[in-house]
C-alpha cells in the first residue's frame, strides 16, 4: 500500500494535486493477496490542489468532501438511506471529479 501510495502522490504532485489520503482495499484468492477494489479515485482518495494548500485549514478539495458536507448540512442521521442529491450538488460534485481527471491525466470530457 505505502509503495503504491507513494509512487501515485509523487506523480499527482507533478500534476498539481496532493493525495492527501487514500484507502486500499485486499483480499486473498487462494494463497495470493491482490487488490479488490478501486484506487486513487475521487471516492477512494482525498485530492487537493497543490497551489492552494494551507497546512492547518480545511482544503478545497476534487472530491466526494463536496458530498459529505452537503450530507452533513442537510441533517442526515446516517441511519436511514440518504437523501437524494440536489442538481446543483450533483453539478458542483461532477465539475471536481473531471477536474481531478483532466490535471492528473491532460486530457479533457465533455461533461
Amino acid at each position: 500500500s505505502i509503495a503504491i501510495y507513494k509512487k501515485a502522490s509523487e506523480y499527482a504532485l507533478t500534476k498539481g494535486i496532493i493525495i492527501s489520503d487514500t484507502k486500499f482495499e485486499w483480499g486473498k484468492y487462494g494463497d495470493k493477496v491482490i487488490l479488490i477494489d478501486e484506487v486513487l479515485t475521487p471516492d477512494s482518495s482525498r485530492f487537493w490542489p497543490q497551489e492552494s494548500y494551507s497546512p492547518g485549514k480545511s482544503q478545497p478539495s476534487f472530491d466526494k468532501q463536496f458530498v459529505r458536507d452537503h450530507l452533513e448540512k442537510s441533517g442526515w442521521d446516517k441511519q436511514s438511506s440518504p437523501p437524494s442529491l440536489p442538481e446543483d450538488v450533483i453539478q458542483i460534485t461532477s465539475q471536481k471529479y473531471l477536474e481531478a481527471y483532466a490535471k492528473l491525466t491532460g486530457k479533457e470530457i465533455s461533461n
